[in-house]
């Protein structure tokens, strides 16, 4: 079993949890990671938020975690309580190569495909969401990983490039509203599909919604953050190079206040150098007295957001 686990690996554990891995690294010894699916006799059940916090206070409470590097509650595995690793990797290699695949992994492979034949490697690809579990339906979206930087951004280039062909479609005003009403963020419906139409992280192929979700092997961050309570800032992005990483990075000039984090994916590649953004977040400072505005300080992030209100001219 490998001990190296990064966000969007699920990993699975005796009593039949699996959890979604947020961050790569361990925290005293453990996995960070959401409880995402539970067993049942009807087979694996995908649980919200709220529900899969119940659920470990009732049944696995030690799987309820307080990270003091994020001054946040989540959850967390130790590594001996682990049975399976699902990898992204691995699983859309046993995709691509079905012989019986059905019609969700029928898109996935066309889509992949559509990426290996314009030079992307299958090897820098990955499936994660229900897929990675086998537990798709036919109505599941496809979740892609690409691993590194440059990577991604080259399929983003592509993606662009093959809705121009007609070999793949942008969303429609259905999948938008949709998409917008599943992310319940604290954006008006025009400005979340502003931001989002111009990130080319999310299509369509063969009518079928797909996002992409980018990959790094970062540096952990062992600092240990305070919460200074909540910020509502405007402020210039001086660097936007990390846009797209999980954690999103943006750094802001500000007399002080270094950069914004953000672990929520709706605000994920939000904005880009030189543009101005009015975000909403948590005020924290770390031990050397580093300040940095966090979006995501909860799964749903109610009334924390990024939104850019100009543009360099």
């Amino acid at each position: 079993m490998l001990n190296y686990y990064q966000a969007k690996d699920f990993i699975e554990t005796v009593e039949g949890l699996i959890f979604a891995v947020v961050e790569q690294g361990l925290e005293e010894g453990k996995v960070l990671c959401f409880l995402r699916y539970i067993k049942k006799e009807s087979g694996w059940v995908k649980v919200a938020t709220e529900e899969a916090n119940q659920f470990l206070k009732q049944h696995a409470a030690q799987y309820l975690f307080y990270s003091k590097k994020k001054a946040a509650h989540l959850h967390a595995v130790l590594l001996n309580d682990i049975t399976v690793h699902h990898s992204p990797r691995q699983r859309l290699q046993a995709i691509i190569v079905k012989k019986t695949p059905d019609l969700i992994e029928q898109d996935c492979i066309a889509l992949c495909q559509l990426l290996i034949q314009k030079g992307i490697s299958n090897e820098v690809l990955g499936i994660t969401g229900s897929l990675l579990i086998g537990v798709q339906k036919e109505s599941s979206d496809i979740d892609i990983v690409v691993y590194g930087r440059e990577n991604f951004h080259r399929v983003r280039q592509l993606i662009k490039e093959l809705i121009v062909k007609g070999k793949l479609e942008t969303l429609k005003e259905g999948d938008w509203l949709a998409s917008y009403q599943r992310r319940s963020c604290d954006l008006n419906y025009q400005d979340y599909v502003w931001h989002e139409q111009r990130k080319y992280n999310k299509a369509l192929i063969n009518g079928r919604k797909f996002d992409l979700n980018l990959i790094v092997d970062a540096n952990v961050d062992t600092a240990n953050y305070e919460k200074q309570g909540c910020v509502l800032l405007q402020v210039e992005v001086n660097n936007a190079s990390y846009a797209f990483d999980y954690p999103a990075r943006f750094k802001i000039k500000h007399n002080t206040i270094n950069e914004i984090v953000c672990y929520t994916a709706t605000y994920t590649g939000q904005a880009e150098l030189g543009e101005w953004v009015e975000v909403s977040g948590a005020l924290e400072v770390d031990s050397a007295g580093n300040q940095r505005v966090l979006v995501g300080s909860t799964r749903e992030a109610k009334g924390e957001y990024i939104k850019v209100i100009s543009q360099p001219t």
